[in-house]
């Protein structure tokens, strides 16, 4: 018997040392008038010295490097001189440290927790995996682009729909990476594991992919998209869907009605307005989010509204230039200008991002004749705490779905969830990168059940 007891005094005592080991990566979260950000410490051993580097995800910066590292008597002291900041943490057992960050007069409570380097994004999804990948290349003949890509299979050969995913507004890999998540990579492996087969791009200038994405409108895009049909169906897949997140929300439809061989849509917080009133009603949501007086928002939006309505009764960007320019020069003078354009140079810098040629084409298109020729069946999601697309698009898509004679058309507003279908209290952007949620798992099942009731239905 006191052999047994020995053996685990030992075995005990071995497991309080490997606990106390404090070189690895250390993660918490800052909590900085209601907003969070996140913050790594990565330790390592270097002879008899210890050395941290630091990340700021949620602000871009990675491998910051500090000053000093000490850990003695169950407490850990890291200085980085350069941006004065200390943090002070007593070891509480269980791979926990509780201790302050201190920075610019500011003391803060830190709880530090162990972590892999990428547990802050849970969900994303590590090799080896259990289905088939292949890199792949698309070629938009057209326009003389080529996308490269990730295909996803569930078995190298076999009879599966496959999906192609769009990606949102901006320059974007295939993974749709944002704020540190990457919600195509999610969606491809849970899709994927379910049976379906998924192709993810990067946009065309981005990643691996040729062109340049500056001078492309939502149409060219809507192209590549197109190009990315015709390449399955060379394939020989033989049931093909298209699942657009926000702008690919407006190109799904389009690709939908003039390609031959789609056979469902999934839009993802697809508008359903047009584009004007998107950004009208974001700017307004997002504003009251952040705290903006009535009283400035009001007078934003009177602005914003007639700036956005010279630009649509326009007809050309030629044409809306002259009388903008005129607008905004006459709130210039007497002092007017609304607070997102803040003064002369944001007016102009406002002015020129409106009437480029994705902007343009996007502030003056209207998805509802395009969405009123869509036939094939198509699944509408929007989170209803989405502040960048309103869930007010979705009762539009139904209507315009359903006026043009489509009777397989289902609409789910699914609650608590913001713009990226991350769970959420508050919808606001500036909080996406502090949510350790990529994508809700009610969405990616709602998705994944709707497209498997379709699996072999042509």
């Amino acid at each position: 018997m006191n052999k047994i007891l020995i053996v685990m005094a030992f075995l005990s005592f071995s497991v309080a040392l490997k606990a106390q080991d404090i070189t690895g990566h250390w993660g918490g979260k800052l909590n900085i008038q209601g907003i969070q950000l996140r913050v790594i410490f990565h330790i390592a051993r270097s002879g008899d010295a210890y050395v941290t580097t630091m990340d700021s995800p949620d602000q871009g910066a990675k491998g910051i490097p500090t000053g000093k590292t000490e850990y003695s008597n169950s407490v850990l002291t890291i200085v980085a001189p350069g941006m004065g900041m200390t943090y002070t943490g007593t070891w509480q057992g269980n791979d926990t440290i509780k201790g302050t960050f201190m920075q610019s007069g500011m003391t803060l409570p830190l709880e530090l927790i162990r972590t892999e380097e990428n547990s802050l994004r849970p969900q994303e999804p590590k090799p080896p995996y259990p289905y088939h990948t292949e890199e792949v290349t698309v070629e938009n003949v057209k326009a003389g682009v080529k996308l490269a890509g990730t295909l996803t299979l569930p078995e190298r050969e076999g009879d599966y729909p496959v999906v192609i995913l769009i990606t949102g507004s901006g320059p974007q890999n295939r993974d749709e990476e944002i704020e540190g998540h990457k919600p195509f990579l999610v969606i491809a492996d849970y899709l994927t594991r379910q049976g379906i087969g998924v192709l993810r791009l990067d946009d065309r200038g981005v990643g691996l992919s040729t062109g340049d994405f500056g001078k492309a409108t939502t149409m060219d895009f809507a192209d590549d998209i197109e190009s990315a049909v015709i390449f399955l169906k060379k394939r020989k897949v033989r049931q093909v869907g298209l699942i657009g997140h926000s702008e690919g929300g407006m190109i799904a439809p389009l690709v939908a009605t003039r390609t031959e061989g789609v056979d469902f849509i999934v839009l993802l917080a697809g508008p359903g307005l047009r584009g004007d009133k998107i950004l009208l009603g974001q700017q307004e949501a997002i504003s009251r989010a952040l705290g903006m007086a009535d009283s400035v928002l009001n007078y934003s939006k009177i602005v914003n509204k007639k700036c956005f309505d010279i630009v649509v009764q326009s007809g050309s960007e030629d044409k809306a230039e002259g009388v903008l320019k005129n607008y905004m020069d006459s709130l210039t003078r007497i002092g007017r200008l609304p607070a997102n354009m803040k003064n002369e140079q944001g007016a102009e810098l406002w002015r020129r991002q409106v009437l480029s040629p994705w902007m343009y084409f996007f502030v003056t298109y209207d998805p509802v004749p395009t969405l009123e020729s869509v036939k094939c069946p198509v699944l509408a999601l929007n989170g209803s705490n989405d502040l960048q697309v309103l869930p007010e698009n979705l009762e539009i898509i139904k209507k315009a779905l359903e006026a043009g004679g489509n009777r397989q058309v289902t609409v789910k507003e699914l609650p608590g969830l913001n713009h990226l279908f991350q769970t959420c209290k508050s919808g606001s952007p500036t909080l996406y990168g502090t949510i350790t949620e990529t994508f809700s798992p009610v969405a990616l099942k709602e998705i994944g059940e709707w497209i498997g009731k379709l699996k072999g239905k042509n």
